[in-house]
């Protein structure tokens, strides 16, 4: 009997539909092609277009950032936008920002798109 209850949330979990947000922080943390919602609006990373992140345990001239295509499902509709780690955008009432990336980079390292976390927080309101 408890299969038939299990059996529905194991699918929800293969489909990719679960996403994390930890709420002491308030943070949704998604994967690539994850949709979660971010405190209103509804965001799916697409795709990493640049990570250009100074490795860990490295010297350099420049931190470098993260750019990622997501797509944002609001009320009136769904778009796709390019976010920088760190730069707030307006979306609806608020404002969405891509707040961290993980995992952290490493040098001689590659990171490969499925293991990818994008934190995200959404401050409506404003």
């Amino acid at each position: 009997m408890k299969s038939l209850y299990l059996a529905p949330l194991a699918a929800l979990a293969l489909s990719g539909c679960i996403t994390y947000q930890n709420r002491s922080d308030g943070i949704t943390r998604l994967r690539i092609d994850e949709t979660g919602t971010v405190d209103g609006p509804r965001v799916t990373p697409l795709k990493v277009l640049e990570d250009s992140r100074c490795p860990v345990g490295t010297q350099c001239v420049w931190a470098g950032r993260v750019k990622v295509s997501v797509r944002i499902d609001t009320g009136p509709g769904s778009e796709t936008r390019d976010m920088t780690l760190g730069e707030p955008q307006q979306v609806a009432d608020g404002k969405l920002t891509l707040v961290e990336v993980l995992p952290v980079k490493k040098a001689n390292e590659t990171i490969y798109p499925d293991e990818y976390r994008f934190g995200f927080t959404f401050a409506g309101g404003l």
